[in-house]
């Protein structure tokens, strides 16, 4: 039997991830639980929400991806191409040399979810997914019918189906936008509630007042069921102004 790309091996993704020391990712992964950088739990963060939030089941949907931004969804290795070839790709694309990128993070609600967002327009940030979906789509597997259709279930837009088929994922280009996760879907009358607590818990967190996007991550998730993990980091040489 033929194997579908849901029979082949490991996800990888490419993530904008902060480092492990900052105040920011010390707060995103505790609001979600989880670490993908030492692949462990971490205790929710009832220093702040008095314990009036149940982060465990707020933040299931998103724990397993863990804390980031992403620059090329998750998708599966090309049958021609190695583990070995992707790291080296992402790492010489780190080191051609970009423009240096930050962004002042705010707590915003987008559809029916919250997330860590740049407080203005970064073209910049745009910009470096645009060339990640690019560059690194020739080392993924064809999207298999069952993805399609699961993809589909969403009522995406004409120009969604568009990029979905030509390059795995619906949110690139225009429709792509610089996000971090946060929670999953929140009901409309919790939602001012909710966006109240994690802004105090920034506040509580001491989370830096601005971000450098400096690194590329690659991450791997064995199955469809395990969280997925850091598994390289690049950091991104920045070329003379």
């Amino acid at each position: 039997m033929a194997q579908t790309p849901e029979d082949n091996g490991p996800r990888y993704a490419i993530y904008f991830v902060p480092p492990p020391s900052s105040q920011l990712y010390r707060c995103g992964s505790s609001i979600l639980g989880y670490d993908a950088y030492t692949g462990n739990n971490v205790p929710f963060p009832d220093k702040f929400g008095g314990g009036a939030v149940n982060w465990n089941e707020l933040t299931a949907t998103p724990r397993r991806y863990g804390f980031h931004a992403t620059l090329k969804a998750p998708f599966f290795l090309a049958p021609a191409c190695t583990e070995h070839q992707l790291v080296t790709a992402l790492r010489n694309f780190a080191g051609l040399g970009h423009p240096l990128h930050s962004f002042v993070p705010t707590l915003r609600e987008l559809e029916d979810f919250i997330a860590v967002v740049p407080r203005e327009l970064e073209a910049s940030l745009n910009e470096l997914a645009a060339s990640c979906t690019t560059l690194f789509d020739a080392y993924r597997a064809p999207m298999s019918p069952k993805e399609r259709a699961r993809r589909l279930a969403s009522r995406l837009s004409r120009s969604q189906i568009q990029n979905l088929d030509r390059w795995g994922y619906p949110f690139v280009f225009s429709e792509f936008r610089f996000h971090m996760t946060l929670t999953g879907a929140v009901a409309p009358h919790r939602k001012r509630a909710i966006l109240d607590v994690l802004h105090d818990g920034f506040r509580v967190m001491k989370v830096e007042p601005l971000i450098a996007v400096d690194r590329l991550i690659l991450m791997r998730q064995e199955t469809a069921e395990a969280p997925f993990r850091v598994l390289d980091e690049a950091v991104l040489k920045i070329a003379p102004s």
